[in-house]
């Protein structure tokens, strides 16, 4: 179905080309799993299929890409669309309708296809992706999830015969995650659709793959095999993997349920040890002003009550992990904080240590003023962006922050080492853009640090690195809150879990208990060595080598 012939691809002034030496068929019926560190040329690998490279993305292609026999040297993206669905990093760059059921109809209505078939697509996608509920609903009111169950949507009402999906599940949370992943299956099994998915959080979509693709460095040649076999080398690993090669498990499972069965002698070497003091952040001092006070906080929305009842408060020192379904009210709860949204009825108070008794009110607080308290990274990183380099978008960050010169330099360079102060930031990945914004918000050091979905593009050293980062300000004396669907993340670095549901507060408490109460939001290590109180493979790790007991 996709064949790639000794394919390159070189784009202007690159040092080494983005790919190389890319020679590979993926057979109709298959789903085949891109993975790599950032940067190493999964997107530009995706985006040859489609034809977008060289079409639109410029570069010099070498070689030949071939899908149900059109070569895409010779046919531009909308000559491919009958044959590839393609479903970007960004599902605003997709919509080009005003509500759901539009959006879906679009691209059939593209191909000209008869009113009732696409009547018909329509019906079985809403229910497929679980969107019956908003098909009348402004796409610009759909949350980050939901604008990308959206926009995988629009792509398979069109029926093609190949999906190329870059991390389709990034901005989902686990169970609306799990619910595409199983419709992906069902196009893989049912109806032999050909799936090309590069997707860095593996411990959702490695069980799935029939074939597993690792381009292990930029311009290095990929390599290609059972999903075991190259999980046992890849750089990149989920935690599950990370466990097995931690216990000498050959092959490393890809799984949960496999690990579980064949953890009873882990299980016993942990048995009489116990996590780690000290392996996350510790618990804030009640006694000590909060940073921030939310007190029945309702937020509407036009007609729809993102939030309700609200009570939250963050004191210095504490990290704190939103989570919940998509469109629980997490990033409206992020956006009152910083003003953004203004309070239908409750309060908000920042400040506190920082800001006198009383502190202030964020929506009626001016934003040179409100920085001083409160800096907020969303989910796109480009709402923070506007210079044509690196350097000038640091440079301008010290300068308004007043921060000393080389301070956001020094903050990108720690999150993704190697980016180049001459490149654009429209031209980095997903993750590179959110480690410049992030740096821009921190180069103010604000005491309270807001974090929308920090970890979406980016791969497992990328969020080490990050998780490092945002432990060492929690140990100066910061507050973090971060809305997230990355359970990993979560049990990593937060030791206070908040749900949201429909808006409200319906757990608030350690991540520990948390998190492991709920078969959705419990990490995978919690799963497999569970019922002992094992969170992370760090925790593992740290318990065998304090016990003389490393693997």
């Amino acid at each position: 179905m996709i064949r790639f012939d000794q394919v390159s691809v070189t784009y202007e002034d690159a040092a080494v080309p983005a790919l190389h030496g890319v020679d590979l068929t993926v057979d109709e019926g298959e789903l085949v799993l891109v993975v790599g560190p950032s940067g190493t040329g999964k997107s530009t690998l995706l985006n040859t299929v489609s034809g977008l490279v060289p079409h639109f993305t410029g570069g010099t292609l070498h070689g030949r890409v071939t899908v149900a026999g059109r070569d895409t040297r010779d046919h531009k993206p909308r000559e491919l669309a009958d044959v590839v669905g393609t479903v970007g990093q960004d599902p605003l760059a997709h919509f080009v309708t005003d509500t759901v059921e539009d959006e879906l109809a679009y691209g059939m209505e593209s191909l000209g296809l008869p009113p009732d078939t696409m009547r018909r697509r329509v019906e079985e996608t809403l229910d497929l992706l679980g969107l019956a509920e908003l098909r009348d609903r402004p796409t610009a009111t759909l949350s980050g999830g939901q604008m990308q169950r959206v926009a995988i949507g629009s792509v398979l009402t069109t029926h093609p015969k190949a999906l190329v999906l870059d991390e389709p599940t990034s901005a989902l949370d686990p169970a609306a995650a799990e619910e595409v992943l199983a419709v992906l299956q069902r196009l893989v099994h049912d109806l032999g659709t050909t799936v090309l998915l590069a997707e860095h959080r593996l411990e959702r979509v490695v069980q799935y793959a029939d074939r597993v693709l690792l381009l292990p460095a930029p311009g290095a040649a990929p390599v290609l095999g059972d999903p075991a076999e190259v999980m046992a080398l890849s750089p990149v690993r989920p935690p599950v993997v990370a466990l097995g090669r931690l216990a000498g498990w050959s092959p490393p499972p890809l799984s949960v349920r496999d690990a579980r069965r064949r953890a009873a002698g882990l299980r016993e070497r942990l048995a009489p040890l116990v996590p780690p003091a000290g392996d996350g952040p510790g618990r804030a001092s009640s006694t000590v002003p909060p940073l921030a006070e939310v007190s029945s906080l309702a937020v509407h929305r036009g007609r729809i009550a993102a939030l309700r009842g609200v009570d939250l408060t963050v004191r210095p020192g504490e990290t704190v992990a939103l989570m919940g379904r998509n469109g629980a009210g997490k990033s409206t709860l992020l956006n009152a904080l910083v003003g953004v949204h203004e309070p239908t009825r409750g309060r908000i108070r920042l400040g506190g240590a920082s800001g006198g008794a009383s502190g202030v009110v964020p929506h009626r607080t001016k934003p040179s003023e409100l920085l001083r308290h409160v800096g907020l990274v969303p989910q796109d990183p480009r709402d923070l962006l506007y210079a044509d380099t690196v350097a000038a978008e640091c440079a301008a960050a010290d300068r308004d922050t007043g921060a000393e010169p080389g301070t956001c330099r020094a903050l990108v360079s720690s999150l993704l080492p190697d980016v180049p102060d001459t490149t654009h930031p429209r031209d980095l990945s997903e993750g590179q853009r959110l480690a410049l914004a992030l740096a821009v918000v921190l180069s103010a050091a604000p005491p309270l640090l807001l974090l929308d979905e920090p970890t979406r593009g980016l791969d497992y050293a990328a969020k080490e690195r990050l998780t490092g980062v945002l432990r060492s300000l929690a140990d100066d004396g910061h507050a973090i809150v971060l809305a997230t669907h990355d359970v990993e993340l979560a049990a990593e670095l937060a030791h206070r879990v908040v749900v949201l549901a429909d808006g409200e507060v319906v757990a608030d408490g350690p991540s520990a208990e948390v998190v492991t109460s709920s078969p959705a939001f419990a990490p995978q290590t919690a799963k497999i060595l569970s019922p002992q109180p094992w969170l992370t493979v760090h925790q593992v790790r740290a318990a065998l080598a304090g016990a003389g007991g490393g693997a």
